[in-house]
């Protein structure tokens, strides 16, 4: 039983702070969410149905929805060997690789479309040389992943290195003195503890992804069922005066992000249990 004190007893200010956050917290978010499926279903479920199923709609969710997939399992991967080798290994400069890890985070993503536009555009040295291999990347598939991997690059990373150094150095110590290899010894010591946050930094990349639109406009070209990604369809639609039809692949697309976060956070227990477990 928790024994009553002076914390289980909140003032009227307290309760009023308490208040206003949840006001706040509501009028932020609840409000614009509860708008969006409202506008999204008030003319009824077969209109979302024949909103949400159109040919250009299918095609830019679904172009979304794998390339989303795709850039949250390179960053499962890419994103954990980053975190450990900043973690495990003395490398040079490693304060400015730090930096440059976060870099993607301070600047716009206007300005990432630009960069990789410049990089690997038609008129670039890179980009004649894959176009002679043909291979396109800007105004293609390939753009767009490499912009959405840009972006999202220090999710993984970031959730991953402070749990690697929260580990404690003895229980690998152990696991080596009793004949671990090292890669043997990474995955019964540290994988287990950065598991959980590996799933956590894929779904915060993959939703990153998902709702990505200022390098994604400039690198994909924009060719319905082609290279047109759902945010930026939605953008259009918009533009074109039909906020149903935008309202309509909005709340599609969150709906399938509060799916993903309830998996993620069901693995999170179940890794975490089976660990208790042990």
């Amino acid at each position: 039983m928790k024994p009553v004190g002076f914390a289980l007893l909140p003032g009227p200010g307290e309760l009023w702070v308490r208040r206003g956050i949840v006001s706040y917290i509501g009028l932020l978010v609840l409000v614009p969410f509860s708008v969006l499926v409202f506008v999204a279903f008030q003319d009824g479920l077969g209109a979302f149905w024949e909103r949400i199923t159109s040919d250009v709609a299918l095609s830019a969710v679904g172009l979304t929805l794998w390339t989303g997939l795709l850039v949250g399992v390179l960053n499962a991967f890419f994103g954990t060997l980053t975190a450990w080798v900043l973690f495990r290994y003395p490398l040079p400069l490693k304060p400015l690789v730090s930096a440059v890890v976060d870099l993607p985070l301070s600047i716009p993503t206007l300005v990432a479309g630009v960069m990789l536009s410049i990089l690997y555009g038609p008129a670039s040295l890179l980009g004649q040389k894959f176009s002679a291999l043909g291979i396109d990347i800007i105004f293609a598939k390939p753009g767009i992943i490499l912009a959405l991997l840009l972006v999202t690059l220090p999710f993984v990373v970031r959730a991953v290195e402070p749990v690697l150094e929260e580990v404690d150095p003895a229980e690998e110590e152990a696991a080596v003195v009793l004949g671990a290899s090292p890669w043997r010894a990474f995955r019964t010591v540290y994988f287990p503890a950065i598991y959980p946050a590996v799933i956590s930094g894929s779904l915060r990349s993959l939703g990153r992804a998902m709702g990505e639109f200022g390098s994604i406009v400039i690198v994909a070209g924009n060719i319905p069922q082609e290279t047109l990604t759902a945010p930026v369809y939605i953008f259009g639609e918009i533009e074109s005066g039909h906020p149903a039809t935008a309202a309509s692949v909005g709340s599609l697309l969150l709906f399938i992000a509060l799916a993903l976060h309830g998996i993620a956070r069901i693995a999170e227990k179940r890794v975490g249990g089976r660990h208790a477990q042990a």
